[in-house]
């Protein structure tokens, strides 16, 4: 279990400077070889060390499925080299259970977290050990600062960004909107213009849905209710929402669900492929776009991440079988700002081997080795664009890193866990199913912590 550390003393003048140089620019005070060489085909694992008895790091997650499987093959290459197993274990019930983990003295080594707030909360627990500086200054070298702020409680940092995705985008088939004379909407008029004009035009419902996510349902929701926050009310607006300064029962927060409801409680606008409105809690949302290699609906509003989702074989591009374009702006002229996500990696606990998993889960050579294998982007500004598995993805890596971009983390996963994975979900899920939005919105506030 321990790691077999190098003896430098006996390393060349010259090797000790070569592997403080890569220790430096690449991991940090990250865990080195015991000899300084490495197998063929490891170099790049180097500086992180081979570990002796095949000690285990637990990771624990919401990745579930396909995305799960992409995850262990992220990190085969590092397994093999340093000799560190990674056992991951995925659930959609993650944000209950790592609670419940953690106060019963079992928690993960390392946990994904895919909302800032519930971080803060096991921080605030105490539950959370400070990283080892060569994750900070992986973090320093190749994310913005906005990003390491993800990651920070009370000024300390503790968590690494891992993987991004844009929000906002609304998936359709190319080949069905040539075919009727459909054209990308450039304001939210126009695109609740086409919505009309495709349910007038009977072939197809305009928009399939899906907000079924196990204990996680709801949050295909919060995120049309987000984008659409932003894009209607600016970032101000956006930001002192995520704080509570701006209220759910706002004008400005119930325009936005007035807006969404708009289309997705309109029984002639949904539910294409599977039903009525209220089918939209009952589809998951990895089925929910499906229907449109069916031409059985026209749009799907769902994040980037769901490139992963399309059946194998399915070409995402401008001229394939599904595309994307983001939601657009609410007037002609506004800055495209777009929303998104993304997940932090914390520590439960700490040993070498769990430090070398945390770092090279926070380097650019884990973003391109991961966004290589398809279906995920990253905002880690060492990755190449290029590596992305299509058009979409490489847009998507490049709006991340473009310093002009006005992103904003998803509200939801900013806001306390009582509100952002809890009422916020299930608000949404009641409102689907009928409730109106001054009752859905009077509930959200109402569990808002004092």
């Amino acid at each position: 279990m321990r790691i077999t550390r190098a003896k430098r003393v006996i390393i060349p003048l010259a090797g000790v400077a070569a592997v403080a140089l890569a220790l430096t620019g690449c991991t940090g005070d990250a865990p080195a070889s015991s000899t300084g060489t490495s197998a063929a085909g490891c170099e790049d694992y180097a500086d992180y060390g081979t570990f002796t008895g095949s000690p285990t790091v637990n990771i624990y997650g919401t990745i579930v499925d396909v995305e799960a499987d992409q995850l262990n093959q992220s990190w085969a290459d590092f397994e093999k080299c340093t000799g560190i197993t990674i056992k991951y274990e995925g659930s959609q019930e993650f944000e209950t259970q790592i609670n419940v983990r953690a106060q019963g003295g079992n928690p993960p080594d390392l946990a994904i977290f895919p909302q800032p707030g519930l971080l803060a909360k096991m921080v605030d627990g105490g539950y959370i050990k400070a990283p080892a500086k060569s994750v900070e200054d992986n973090v320093d070298k190749n994310w913005s600062a906005d990003w390491k702020k993800y990651g920070t409680v009370d000024g300390t940092f503790y968590a690494a960004p891992l993987m991004a995705s844009v929000k906002g985008y609304i998936w359709y088939s190319p080949a069905f909107f040539k075919d009727n004379g459909y054209t990308i909407p450039t304001t939210l008029d126009e695109l609740t213009s086409l919505t009309a004009k495709i349910a007038a035009d009977g072939k197809v419902k305009p928009w399939c849905a899906g907000f079924s996510s196990g204990e996680a349902s709801g949050w295909p929701g919060t995120d049309w209710i987000e984008d659409t926050v932003l894009r209607q009310s600016g970032t101000q607006v956006y930001d002192d929402w995520t704080t509570n300064k701006v209220k759910f029962t706002d004008p400005q927060i119930t325009k936005a669900f007035d807006y969404v409801g708009s289309i997705l409680k309109n029984p002639a606008y949904v539910n294409g492929g599977f039903g009525d409105v209220t089918s939209i809690n009952s589809t998951t949302f990895q089925d929910a776009g499906l229907p449109i290699l069916q031409d059985q609906c026209a749009m799907m509003h769902q994040a980037s991440f769901y490139e992963a989702q399309w059946p194998e074989g399915t070409t995402v591009s401008p001229d394939g079988d599904v595309y994307g374009f983001l939601m657009p702006p609410a007037k002609a002229g506004d800055p495209q700002a777009v929303t998104g996500g993304g997940e932090m990696v914390g520590a439960f606990k700490t040993s070498d081997e769990i430090t070398a998993v945390q770092t090279y889960l926070s380097s650019a050579l884990w973003a391109n080795n991961r966004v290589s294998i398809g279906g995920v982007i990253s905002a880690n500004k060492g990755l190449d664009p290029n590596n992305a598995k299509s058009p979409l993805a490489v847009d998507s890596i490049k709006i991340l890193q473009d310093p002009n971009t006005t992103f904003r983390f998803d509200a939801s996963d900013l806001m306390p866990a009582a509100v952002g994975s809890n009422s916020f979900w299930k608000g949404i899920v009641n409102w689907i199913n009928g409730d109106d939005t001054q009752t859905v919105t009077t509930f959200i506030q109402s569990t808002w912590p004092q």
